[in-house]
């Protein structure tokens, strides 16, 4: 067992097994866990917002999913993996209030799921499996040893996906 590294808000980091990461407190940020299945090189990045050209103050890319995702698959290039070979397992996106309106501020768990996928899709990369929406908050490890993305959930337990 190696070290678990701690992802923060707006953040992402990147690991060689056996070493795994983790972040906390997803709620309706997404959480993308990103391995390459031959070097076991991951990485995971905690987004909170889904498009860095709908707001000014976009200083920080690991914020967002467009910039976000590119920037995850970017530092794991350099660490060695294969952008090819690159696959995906995200959490999160809950709607952590239970309003009845659908306002765009309501509804940002579901719009940073949409462009997660989106931004997933157009660089290639398959996402194998998901956690997202409802309406609880999630903490997450992932393994690149093995591509294990552990969801814990409080009144939930765990799960793996």
């Amino acid at each position: 067992m190696g070290n678990v590294i701690n992802v923060g808000m707006a953040d992402l980091k990147v690991c060689v097994s056996p070493d795994s990461v983790t972040t906390l407190g997803l709620g309706s940020c997404v959480g993308i866990a990103l391995r390459d299945p031959v070097t076991k090189i991951g990485g995971l990045a905690h987004v909170m917002l889904p498009d860095s050209q709908a707001i000014k103050n976009n200083a920080n890319i690991y914020k967002f999913a467009d910039t976000g995702i590119e920037e995850l698959v970017r530092q794991m290039v350099l660490k060695g993996a294969s952008a090819s070979r690159l696959v995906a397992k995200i959490a999160g996106g809950a709607q952590m209030f239970a309003f009845q309106n659908k306002t765009d501020m309501v509804r940002i768990g579901e719009k940073n799921v949409i462009a997660t996928k989106h931004k997933l899709a157009e660089l290639g990369i398959r996402i194998l499996a998901e956690d997202t929406g409802e309406n609880y908050g999630r903490t997450v490890v992932f393994y690149p040893e093995t591509g294990d993305f552990l969801i814990k959930s409080v009144g939930k337990g765990e799960k793996t996906i």
